[in-house]
């Protein structure tokens, strides 16, 4: 699992457009801080094309640029918070946060992981690879993912999460060059980010239904946090 978990039911995808509209305006409040123009912000530029492909409505995205550059006279603050632990089943988590108030996100954490585990510092982390995750589709008849790979710098590639497509693994420091170089390659990137992918997942095979299941439950719960801004989960597929 190179990308992040996400729910699979379809009902609890579907009532999760306007979170991931909240989650995108903060990451691109944070990165707008470097800079409001996406052409010399790489980081922003990578998300505010994230939220395009979405459907994000222009006002919305306008908003959230000139919120974070300071051009709105408003204040911004958001920290970037990582806990980390277990999912029932000893399934390992890694949860990033953007929280505006700490002292109310880590509460929450600890109530919403007693069902699991919650860990310190490093606990999980040395069991994930920190990577740059781009998921892209061939734009061209015939265009190759493993030559498209070795021409834009990826170090390695596995199918992306929509049928077609494929999701490039860089190194973090290499997302915005593999991103602008895969274009090039007959590709179009529909999502660039950084993210992590476990090292060792658990295969769902070795759990019951009924354990699957409580682990999604917790997943999709820590999920619906407000200040939740990714779940990555050692599942295997």
């Amino acid at each position: 699992m190179g990308a992040q978990w996400k729910a699979k039911h379809k009902d609890v995808a579907a009532n999760a457009k306007g979170r991931l509209f909240g989650k995108l305006a903060k990451e691109i409040m944070v990165a707008a801080r470097s800079g409001a123009d996406p052409a010399s912000n790489a980081r922003l530029r990578l998300v505010v094309e994230q939220a395009r492909k979405v459907s994000m409505p222009k006002d919305t995205l306008d908003r959230a640029i000139k919120k974070g550059a300071g051009l709105t006279g408003e204040s911004v603050h958001f920290e970037h918070v990582i806990y980390e632990g277990f999912a029932p089943h000893q399934v390992p988590v890694m949860v990033e946060c953007l929280t505006d108030n700490v002292n109310r996100t880590a509460p929450q954490m600890r109530v919403l992981f007693r069902k699991g585990q919650l860990g310190t510092s490093g606990s999980v982390a040395w069991d994930f690879d920190h990577l740059g995750m781009i998921e892209a589709a061939p734009a061209t008849a015939g265009a190759d993912a493993e030559v498209a790979a070795i021409e834009a710098g990826a170090q390695d590639l596995e199918p992306g999460e929509e049928e077609g497509t494929t999701l490039f693994l860089t190194a973090p420091t290499d997302l915005d060059l593999v991103s602008k170089a895969l274009p090039d390659q007959g590709f179009n990137v529909l999502s660039a980010k950084l993210g992590y992918k476990p090292k060792n997942p658990v295969d769902p095979a070795s759990l019951s239904a009924e354990q699957l299941e409580e682990v999604e439950a917790f997943l999709a719960a820590i999920d619906a946090n407000d200040d939740v801004q990714n779940v990555y989960a050692g599942l295997a597929g």
